[in-house]
């Protein structure tokens, strides 16, 4: 038998940006409830070493991190349910959220930060190296290959980018790309080319990533243009063909772009609909890091107590 309850906030996603929402909407006397969804913790939960949030001295894992920060919401009086939202209905107040479970939640204010997954090759070996050698991640990852030979997987502006950016800190970049020609911005592309540390291997693809105790050892290249199959030496590989923010519950709901991120108001967490707020990386498509993802879950936090203040 379904269920039906009324709450203050509700904080859809349990990644980075919500647990910090539900820290700071718990503080605000506000009894959120966390609908953690399919990948509590978020992306987070596939990350292990973790060098770049702020507070830790030593290499911290990811999914510690994400335990901390629920075990620190639950503390200060958020609550986690494990459902998954399949609709959201913003055309009345409460809103009204329908969960996989048959459940229902009304809400006065909503939170969505659900967050966005990388688009993957798809290879068995990609899978069973992904942390060890495979990476979605430049910025995360990259100072873990100081001086090592890297491969950056894709064409387009962030591919471009996490090649430049991995440059800095490698020893050598390898850009693989399917086609004869990147899909970057001009000004981008020129930049990379000139780059004396930066290779392209045009018309191929991973057929393989390769690969021992140590982690990864090379890439198999298949060739779109009919040549043999080139095996190259790396020992990192980063794949840079775009994300999939998961929205898909909100389409026609809230105001969305080309590429399913929720829109919000520049500077803010404020979405097309009064009472609904955005945060982390459903919204975010630049900067993609767990601390941006936190700070916007505070901002998110805030914007809803001082929304919820003047509905008073």
């Amino acid at each position: 038998m379904s269920n039906s309850t009324h709450e203050k906030v509700v904080i859809i996603g349990a990644g980075a940006a919500g647990l910090t929402a539900a820290i700071y909407t718990a503080r605000a006397n506000l009894s959120p409830v966390i609908l953690a969804g399919l990948q509590p913790g978020g992306q987070m939960t596939i990350t292990t070493d973790v060098e770049n949030y702020p507070g830790f001295a030593d290499v911290i894992q990811g999914p510690w991190l994400m335990t901390e920060m629920q075990q620190q919401a639950e503390n200060v009086g958020a609550r986690v349910v494990y459902d998954i939202v399949t609709a959201l209905d913003a055309s009345i107040r409460p809103f009204r959220l329908t969960l996989d479970s048959g459940d229902e939640i009304t809400a006065d204010a909503v939170i969505v930060a659900t967050g966005a997954q990388a688009r993957w090759l798809g290879l068995e070996s990609e899978q069973a190296l992904n942390g060890r050698g495979v990476s979605a991640c430049a910025t995360c990852d990259g100072f873990f290959y100081k001086e090592r030979d890297v491969a950056v997987i894709g064409g387009g502006n962030t591919a471009v980018e996490e090649a430049l950016y991995l440059a800095n800190i490698c020893k050598s970049v390898t850009l693989i790309h399917r086609r004869d020609s990147l899909r970057a911005e001009q000004i981008m592309q020129d930049r990379l080319l000139r780059h004396d540390k930066i290779r392209v291997e045009w018309n191929r693809t991973v057929a393989e990533v390769l690969g021992d105790d140590s982690g990864v050892t090379g890439l198999r290249l298949a060739s779109t243009a009919g040549e043999d199959d080139l095996d190259i030496a790396v020992q990192g590989m980063f794949v840079a063909i775009g994300h999939d923010p998961a929205t898909a519950a909100f389409n026609g709901v809230l105001d969305l772009d080309d590429e399913g991120y929720i829109l919000a108001e520049t500077g803010g967490t404020r979405t097309s609909v009064d009472g609904v707020f955005a945060a982390g990386d459903c919204v975010d498509k630049i900067y993609r890091q767990a601390v941006t993802a936190a700070g916007m879950g505070c901002m998110a936090a805030l914007d809803a107590e001082r929304w919820l203040g003047e509905q008073a």
